[in-house]
């Protein structure tokens, strides 16, 4: 392990035109899980001037296009785009929604010889570390929270020289395999008209440093804080950068810190293992580590499309397990069903809940009012025993 390191991690905001497509992919998954929980949905979106296009496969419910299309613009106006270039009320929003694939859902579905398959095949990555309360790596933590509590500020009329669309970047140094202080920080946001950066820097800097532990501050140099450094950032969101869904997995995770399957989550439906079995390595890694069994814990899990178990399971302490990791990696299977269905029910994932999870990341979230189940730490007892 390096001793001394610098590492960066990104987040980008709600109303990036990437994000804004997220949000509305997983809208959609929750307005067919309401109406039916066994939905199987797989949603993309592309949003660009004054434009949303929705295409992909549903199943389980029917649900009228008008209603869908209105959703989104609800979608939209949440996000707070009411721009020249970009208006919940006034863009033109066109769904090619169709009925999923009979052999795909062949495949899937259970029947009275198989269980229930995973509905593609792929390899799934869970992680934590003990580097943030929350078990996350502090880089990508600490950014989905600037850009959270940004859009908090500019929602309740705090900041409203802020637009929607913003991205930022921390850069923390790294000593003995642990975050130090912040060596740099860069805040890009769409504003209003006729502000420079110096003056939204001032405005964004007490929030900032609101939002990050007075300890990784010390001896932070100001001029390492960049904010806006193209000078203007007036025309944003979809409209300056066309948005697709699926294009932020390394934000949606753990930015860049541990692996990444490659599967984007946001539009699926949790058949899709490609986000169910990402959930449920995450509630596997975090449960390791809490119970204090290792300081952080990487668990990769595989799975093969009409198969219902996981072709393999494996976890890498990268070093600082304090038990043997074979006992680890055997205890799992025993202590959770990675079947597809198993992970479902276990995590409750047919309920409504994704939408909110399509912005500042999927992981290290409150698991409040059953949104974030997979953020809970339930197993600690259980493995605590080995």
């Amino acid at each position: 392990m390096k001793r001394s390191y610098l590492f960066t991690s990104e987040s980008v905001s709600e109303g990036h035109p990437d994000k804004v497509c997220d949000q509305i992919s997983d809208m959609v998954v929750d307005t067919y899980l309401k109406e039916n929980p066994m939905s199987r949905v797989a949603c993309e979106t592309l949003a660009t001037t004054n434009k949303v296009v929705l295409a992909g496969e549903t199943r389980g419910a029917k649900i009228d296009r008008e209603y869908i299309i209105s959703n989104v613009r609800k979608c939209i106006k949440e996000i707070g785009y009411e721009q020249e270039g970009f208006h919940w009320e006034k863009c033109d929003i066109q769904s090619y929604l169709h009925e999923q694939s009979s052999d795909i859902a062949m495949g899937v579905d259970a029947s009275s010889n198989k269980d229930e398959g995973a509905g593609d095949q792929g390899i799934m990555f869970g992680y934590a570390c003990k580097e943030t309360e929350e078990f996350m790596p502090a880089p990508i933590y600490y950014s989905h929270l600037i850009l959270s509590k940004m859009a908090d500020y500019r929602k309740q009329g705090k900041l409203e020289i802020l637009e929607p669309d913003s991205k930022s970047q921390i850069t923390f140094l790294y000593e003995n395999g642990l975050p130090k202080k912040i060596s740099s920080l860069v805040i890009s946001t769409q504003h209003k008209e006729g502000n420079s950066p110096d003056e939204i820097k001032d405005i964004l800097k007490p929030l900032v440093y609101e939002c990050i532990p007075e300890n990784f501050l010390n001896d932070f140099d100001d001029k390492e804080f960049y904010v806006n450094p193209t000078g203007n950032f007036v025309i944003g969101g979809p409209d300056g950068d066309t948005g697709l869904t699926g294009r932020k997995i390394i934000v949606d995770t753990y930015g860049g810190a541990a692996p990444h399957g490659g599967g984007a989550f946001s539009g699926k439906d949790p058949t899709k293992v490609d986000r169910s079995a990402a959930y449920a390595a995450r509630y596997l890694a975090k449960n390791i580590v809490a119970a204090n069994l290792a300081d952080q814990c990487i668990i990769q899990l595989s799975y093969a499309i009409g198969i219902s178990k996981p072709l393999s399971i494996y976890l890498d302490t990268k070093g600082t397990s304090k038990v043997d990791e074979s006992k680890i990696q055997k205890l799992i299977p025993d202590l959770f069903d990675l079947s597809p269905r198993g992970i479902r029910e276990h995590l409750q994932l047919n309920n409504p809940i994704y939408q909110p999870t399509a912005a500042y990341g999927h992981f290290g979230r409150k698991n409040e009012n059953n949104l974030f189940t997979w953020e809970k730490i339930d197993l600690i007892d259980e493995l605590k025993n080995i």
